[in-house]
């Protein structure tokens, strides 16, 4: 039996880095994000969906997101196509990477889990969560983004008060050794369970 473990969180939180820990750990991970840059590439899978919908948006034969972004500023209404083109495309790699994954755990990291209702394909959800000040200088110390873009983004994201909530494991990610402890917790309690099943 293979569990499907969903791992969440906002914006800063720590995320990418709590995957590669459940990676080395030995659980397969399909990362959401990595995903849609798979679909947008060359060949990818959305590039001709999109470029019937956007033909302004496709560059040297890929989906360009800063293209993107400038369509959706011009017309907030083109997310909704946006989505509604990319979301099925989405779904599909991740049923095919469910189909053919091999690992006992395989985690499912995707930030917006909760906000597209996909916690329901989950055996359970990890939380990752850090408090808004170490939150907020993560991601400024990125430089890819300006104050104001951040705060955009996180009024977008549910609550991590909410998330973790609605989540059975939460991960602190003040520190690497305290988040691997707490990873490696998790994964002795999922392989614990499956054991006994």
């Amino acid at each position: 039996m293979r569990f499907a473990l969903g791992l969440t969180g906002s914006i800063g939180m720590g995320k990418s880095t709590t995957a590669k820990m459940f990676a080395a750990a030995g659980c397969a991970v399909w990362d959401a994000d990595a995903a849609v840059h798979r679909l947008y590439g060359a060949g990818g899978a959305a590039v001709e969906p999109m470029r019937a919908a956007f033909p302004d948006a496709i560059v040297d034969g890929a989906v360009s997101r800063a293209a993107l972004k400038t369509l959706i500023g011009a017309d907030p209404s083109v997310l909704k196509r946006i989505e509604a083109i990319v979301h099925p495309l989405v779904a599909a790699d991740r049923a095919q990477f469910r189909e053919t994954a091999t690992a006992d755990v395989l985690v499912f990291d995707i930030p917006l889990l909760f906000e597209a209702g996909g916690a329901s394909e989950m055996d359970a959800i990890a939380c990752v969560h850090v408090d808004a000040e170490t939150q907020k200088a993560r991601v400024m110390a990125r430089g890819t983004m300006s104050e104001a873009q951040f705060e955009q983004i996180r009024a977008k994201q549910m609550p991590i008060a909410d998330k973790l909530a609605q989540s059975d494991y939460h991960i602190e990610t003040d520190t690497l050794a305290h988040a691997e402890a707490q990873v490696a917790e998790i994964l002795a309690d999922i392989r614990g369970k499956q054991t006994h099943a």
